[in-house]
């Protein structure tokens, strides 16, 4: 008995290098924010990345995030989680340290300013009086500077 020419002929399946089972390789991200609790957030995403940006952006408007992955049948676990009030906490208790040491540093500057321009002030006022010619003290006769230390013989 001879096969047929369609029995001859042997379907051979192409192999996918995708996995096909369904929602397998899928993230969700769920957010929370503590001035509206009554409306949390989720979506799902195959790219972890966008799972991840989404987290980001929700975590810097104040939201406490969790990022999951699909492990099948319904069940996720947690990679991540952003806690976004502390972050923010920490960004403005960063933001007014920063205010406060540009502060102290623009008081330091102003400060040895001042005593530059105090030190000038006195400098210019002795090199006046270095300046000024001997004028005659006491009637003796005898011309003594206004600027030595008392009356030398």
């Amino acid at each position: 008995m001879s096969p047929t020419p369609k029995q001859a002929r042997q379907h051979r399946r192409k192999a996918k290098t995708t996995d096909r089972t369904h929602n397998v390789n899928s993230f969700r991200i769920e957010g929370s924010w503590n001035d509206r609790p009554e409306k949390p957030a989720a979506t799902k995403t195959p790219d972890k990345r966008k799972a991840y940006r989404i987290a980001r952006t929700w975590a810097a408007d104040g939201a406490y995030v969790i990022v999951q992955e699909h492990t099948g049948w319904d069940t996720w676990r947690t990679l991540d989680e952003f806690d976004g009030p502390a972050l923010l906490a920490e960004q403005r208790a960063a933001h007014r340290a920063a205010i406060d040491e540009a502060r102290q540093r623009a008081e330091e500057v102003e400060r040895r300013l001042a005593d530059a321009e105090a030190r000038d002030l006195e400098q210019a006022a002795l090199e006046r009086l270095m300046m000024c010619p001997p004028v005659p003290r006491e009637a003796t006769g005898r011309v003594t500077a206004r600027h030595t230390a008392g009356a030398r013989p």
